[in-house]
């Protein structure tokens, strides 16, 4: 690599971490060194108190706590910190953004308020369940082509009781216009595509979105019923309204189905013969009920494009089920069609993201009590993990001898994480110097505790303020809501 490349690249490298120490608003240089002895440490990240003892942390335990306790950080300024930095895009220069929920989970600790439950998958052989803790929605650039590189562009605490759809449409709209006004989205450049798995309402949130140079794509369940544009009108002696809807499409009825309007084929390398069929302009009948209690007037009709894809085989060898999706664009072709479902597999790329968070990074491995000091930490990995991705290109490949070699632009975060202390000596650092100090005399021995923390509940309501109830077609053996 040419050297200008490389001090350019070192450049902006050294302006985030600049950005990210201005973001710092007290007990900064400690914040400071523990993002850095997060990047620098050998191994994963499994206790917090660990990182001190890293040389890039020159601080004691005492301060690292109390940093974390008691610092100070701007997340907003550090969210336009994270916006200006170079981000991934599609094969035709189009930014795609996935979006999804990651749970701190946190069932033991009682006196920690604001925790609801949280769904976790891969807790046993097909089951699902419902643990105590701290979800966070994640929003991600993805990149093209398989790799586990993503760029974390937010990431917010889910409240209990929350409208997880309203609080997601919101938070996407303020990363969209960040990114706008940090110049990644001009006008003439392809919309911007948010992809998004099905537990989200995708006709929603791209009503709630109309005015933004976005697309929708989202997953649906396999037991919806779309309806048909409402056909023309014929005038009846009789009266009536004219109708709002048109026929049924039954997910699981292909006798309503009709002939699709793009279908293609394409050969996948890991699923095989990868079959897409497209109906243009279906949409979901809405009711004043729920989300849509309080909408003044007439209910909107959003329509879309319904896709659905079926492959031969699955890599791990199960059964392929088909997929159904929802893109907020209609008279799809079928370059779009294709586009749209490779696209939303890529969102699978988060998920490396989380575990690289979680197992690597540590983001989940510390006891905290306060929810503010969740937030913090949750930021600091954000900014490590950015960190992580401005050092891709400078990175050398410090692989272990039972690992194969790699290109360099083929590095996985983990390896590029290995040589960042020989990235770290290159850059100055803003941190100053520790002063001296002694540690400080603590609890008196023999002596309790005689303030006893706030035991707080698991908050377990809906958006409208009601307890949660299962429904009936989630629980186990029941039957699917429509099949025909």
């Amino acid at each position: 690599m040419q050297p200008a490349i490389v001090c350019g690249r070192l450049a902006v490298l050294a302006g985030f971490r600049r950005g990210f120490y201005e973001a710092l608003t007290a007990r900064r240089d400690e914040l400071f060194e523990l993002a850095d002895a997060v990047l620098c440490t050998d191994g994963a990240v499994k206790t917090l108190v660990e990182l001190a003892l890293a040389p890039e942390h020159q601080r004691g335990h005492g301060a690292l706590y109390d940093g974390i306790n008691h610092g100070g950080l701007d997340i907003g300024r550090l969210r336009r910190a994270v916006g200006d930095a170079p981000l991934p895009r599609a094969a035709d220069g189009r930014l795609v953004l996935a979006v999804d929920v990651s749970p701190w989970l946190r069932p033991d600790a009682n006196t920690s308020p604001d925790r609801c439950f949280c769904h976790t998958y891969g807790r046993g052989r097909d089951e699902h369940r419902m643990i105590p803790g701290w979800p966070y929605s994640f929003v991600a650039a993805l990149e093209f082509g398989p790799t586990s590189w993503t760029a974390i562009l937010d990431a917010i605490r889910l409240p209990p009781g929350a409208d997880v759809v309203a609080i997601t449409a919101e938070q996407l709209r303020e990363v969209v216009q960040r990114l706008l006004a940090a110049g990644h989205w001009t006008a003439g450049d392809p919309e911007i595509l948010i992809v998004m798995d099905a537990g989200y309402d995708a006709p929603r949130i791209a009503f709630l979105l109309a005015d933004l140079p976005v697309q929708i794509l989202g997953r649906l369940r396999g037991d919806r019923v779309f309806r048909r544009p409402a056909p023309p009108y014929v005038y009846n002696l009789k009266g009536g309204r004219p109708p709002k809807h048109g026929g049924e499409f039954v997910f699981g009825d292909p006798a309503t189905w009709n002939t699709p309007n793009v279908s293609t084929t394409t050969d996948n390398t890991h699923y095989g013969a990868a079959t897409a069929q497209a109906w243009d302009r279906l949409h979901p009948i809405l009711t004043h009920r729920a989300a849509w209690a309080d909408f003044p007037g007439d209910l909107p009709v959003i329509e879309g494009t319904v896709i659905r894809l079926q492959v031969d085989h699955l890599p791990s060898g199960g059964d392929p089920k088909p997929v159904w999706l929802w893109w907020s664009r209609v008279d799809a072709t079928a370059e779009d069609v294709d586009r749209a479902w490779m696209a939303f597999l890529r969102r699978f790329d988060i998920e490396h993201t989380f575990r690289l968070l979680k197992q690597t990074l540590g983001w989940t491995a510390p006891r905290l009590r306060d929810p503010a000091a969740a937030d913090r930490w949750t930021w600091i990995a954000i900014a490590a993990h950015t960190q992580l991705r401005l050092a891709r290109p400078l990175a050398s490949d410090l692989r272990r001898p039972w690992e194969k070699p790699l290109d360099p632009e083929r590095l996985t975060p983990a390896r590029v994480r290995r040589g960042f202390r020989n990235l770290r000596a290159k850059i100055p650092s803003p941190v100053r110097a520790p002063k001296p100090s002694r540690p400080g005399p603590g609890r008196p021995p023999g002596s309790s505790n005689r303030k006893r923390a706030t035991v707080h509940d698991v908050g377990r309501v809906l958006a409208t303020g009601e307890a949660y109830a299962r429904p009936e077609h989630h629980k186990k053996g029941t039957k699917p809501r429509r099949k025909g």
